[in-house]
């Protein structure tokens, strides 16, 4: 039978633990960051001492469950709102313009917003599924489905106008004017 050294058994030892070390120390700062104390908090404090929440808008809207981006500038993102219509951005969220209301060709208001797209081929042509699709006691009906041509500066109403609600829409990769 072979003797081995003590610094050889250690070097076992840590081989052997360090895979079950990794999870309980997971597991042990997940327990931690859960529960805070007044000390974290205390810390949290004094490491931003300038920071200050600040609504930077927009000031009306309320909740959205659709958001898109621009495939071409990385400033540029939309976001359409449950009962406020659809805003953009040009800088990256520092500042948000409603682009829907009173833009409709033939009288319609885009207010409650479902989903909204982004045409990867023409970035100038977004599409508005209307209706918030999420079951709530206080769901606004859509009005069916609108296009922009022109980066959300005037819409043109599409179609589905009993649709009541529309959760998704898909663009086509190579042709802009058609939408699933």
């Amino acid at each position: 039978m072979r003797h081995l050294s003590p610094l050889s058994v250690a070097l076992a030892t840590v081989v052997l633990a360090a895979p079950l070390a990794a999870p309980l120390a997971a597991q042990r700062s997940t327990a931690r960051s859960t529960t805070r104390t007044a000390a974290d908090t205390a810390t949290a404090r004094s490491a931003f001492p300038s920071l200050r929440w600040r609504n930077i808008g927009p000031f009306r809207g309320g909740r959205s469950v659709a958001v898109t981006g621009s495939y071409v500038d990385r400033q540029v993102f939309y976001f359409g709102a449950a009962d406020g219509g659809v805003w953009k951005t040009t800088n990256g969220g520092q500042t948000w313009q409603n682009i829907s209301d009173f833009r409709v060709k033939g009288g319609f208001e885009i207010a409650s917003v479902g989903a909204i797209a982004v045409a990867p081929s023409d970035p100038n042509v977004i599409w508005v599924g209307t209706g918030e699709s999420g079951l709530r006691e206080d769901l606004t009906y859509g009005t069916g489905i609108y296009r922009s041509t022109d980066g959300g500066e005037t819409w043109e109403h599409k179609g589905l106008t009993d649709s009541q609600q529309i959760g998704a829409i898909r663009v086509s990769p190579t042709d802009p004017d058609v939408a699933y």
